[in-house]
């Protein structure tokens, strides 16, 4: 349990966003990307990667490769050598060259608009799925990384044994709706440029408050 009752969980719910708003009013997701296809991929590679060295990596990518067509018909040591300094990359690779194929073979060139249609996409899971839908499409969801479950944790607004689903599951009793895309990337930039995992935090007193609430 949270500790807290629902009435005084929705309270803080509500000043945990006004904080963000106040701290991170205009965040987006800092993933380069120009379609939703780019989108996918670059979520995809994101996986124990931070988004900077993606960025890196899918320069080259992005260049060489510019549709469905082209990555379905690519081969994975090609991709791999484009992405090599990213974590995981033969099996990034596979799953992109499979990926582009399903959308290619199943989907008629169409990027899935649900959830339940996207987690069938090699490599893609369920916060994958989440991110695409709200970014890409604009579909309320909230993806759960894990600078959302660990900041969620540490403010006391999810139980500190939840799994991710359990989290997020909650953030959407707690935010309103209209607010999940928002709050989903307000919380990553909390938990990078404020309650870093290492090293030192950067807190202020009404984040202190809200820590120990």
């Amino acid at each position: 349990m949270t500790g807290l009752t629902n009435k005084k969980l929705n309270e803080k719910a509500k000043k945990v966003s006004k904080y963000l708003d106040r701290v991170f009013p205009n965040v987006e997701c800092e993933l380069n990307f120009s379609n939703n296809l780019e989108l996918i991929i670059a979520v995809l590679l994101s996986a124990q990667c931070k988004d900077e060295y993606v960025n890196r990596a899918t320069v080259g990518l992005f260049e060489k490769y510019k549709t469905i067509d082209d990555y379905a018909d690519a081969k994975v040591n090609d991709i791999e050598k484009l992405i090599k300094s990213l974590g995981l990359y033969k099996a990034k690779s596979k799953n992109i060259v499979g990926m582009a194929n399903m959308l290619r073979d199943v989907y008629n060139y169409k990027i899935p608009q649900t959830r339940e249609e996207l987690i069938k996409l090699p490599g893609v899971g369920r916060k994958t799925a989440n991110v695409v839908l709200s970014v890409g499409f604009g579909i309320p969801a909230i993806a759960v990384d894990t600078h959302v479950e660990r900041v969620t944790k540490l403010m006391g607004l999810v139980d500190i044994n939840a799994t991710p689903l359990e989290v997020e599951k909650k953030l959407m009793e707690i935010f309103p709706m209209k607010d999940w895309g928002k709050i989903h990337h307000q919380l990553i930039h909390l938990g990078r440029y404020k309650l870093p995992a290492r090293g030192e935090k950067d807190t202020d007193p009404e984040l202190e408050r809200l820590l120990i609430e």
